[in-house]
């Protein structure tokens, strides 16, 4: 039976490549995402621990996102499968911007967008949400402390070697990287709707609190990005998503059928 494949005009995939092409084009210096050269839905992310006084501060921490057909209509999920402390490895995150939450996902957020405000909301406490778990300090330290040397087998590469080459990336744009914070809104949408979650956390796994509320959305950065050159140096670098987006769109054509 023969595969079914993608269409290039795809709303889904076009999407899909431009993210990753924004992402390229403005590199983030705590975070790195790119697709699966195997597979344009699947990406990896590594990101760096929030800044001190958070007991993940000098962690990097590798994860997995998978994408719906139907993307940027449905949201993505995520998963952490370094240990962090604070989530569970391999396991589906529990978030309002994730596959768990479809009523409050909105197509402007992205990917972007996702990493920014998980990284945000680590060194928080968990209270019954779905992914999430608790542990001492002294723990996060000792996960983060051991996290740059953590290897991923799709990725071939360490922690440490993926945030290098995203830190030449950054270097790359010789201009300033604006510092990306998440909105205060979201800040205390996202504690009021954790607290408000405790219980039903305790009584049932199914209705663990989201992570995060869905106030008016902020689009992900560069609605119509300029990739990278191909003569720029960039384009080598294999933590880069713009590469990968390119051969992964040609190799998963017999893999996905048109959203």
């Amino acid at each position: 039976m023969a595969s079914p494949s993608f269409s290039s005009k795809s709303p889904t995939i076009k999407r899909i490549l431009r993210e990753a092409s924004e992402l390229a084009s403005s590199p983030s210096s705590d975070y790195a995402a790119a697709p699966l050269e195997t597979d344009l839905f699947e990406w990896h992310f590594t990101l760096r621990g929030p800044p001190s006084p958070s007991p993940f501060e000098g962690g990097l921490y590798h994860g997995r996102i998978v994408l719906p057909p139907a993307y940027p209509l449905k949201p993505p999920s995520f998963r952490f499968l370094t240990p962090t402390g604070r989530f569970e490895v391999n396991r589906e995150i529990c978030l309002s911007i994730s596959g768990h939450h479809e009523e409050s996902w909105q197509p402007a957020w992205g990917i972007r967008t996702a990493l920014v405000a998980i990284r945000s909301f680590m060194d928080t406490d968990a209270k019954g949400q779905l992914g999430g778990m608790e542990s001492s300090e002294g723990v996060r330290r000792r996960f983060a402390e051991g996290s740059g040397a953590w290897r991923c087998g799709s990725c071939g590469k360490t922690n440490v070697e993926i945030m290098e080459g995203q830190d030449e990336a950054v270097r790359l744009v010789r201009g300033e990287v604006k510092k990306e914070v998440v909105p205060e809104e979201l800040r205390l949408g996202y504690r009021e709707d954790l607290g408000k979650g405790v219980e039903a956390g305790k009584n049932n796994e199914s209705a663990a609190p989201a992570a995060l509320v869905a106030p008016p959305a902020a689009p992900y950065a560069g609605a119509a990005p300029t990739p990278a050159p191909a003569s720029d140096s960039r384009a080598a670098q294999p933590t880069i998503p713009q590469a990968a987006a390119n051969t992964a769109l040609q190799q998963a054509q017999a893999a996905r059928p048109v959203p």
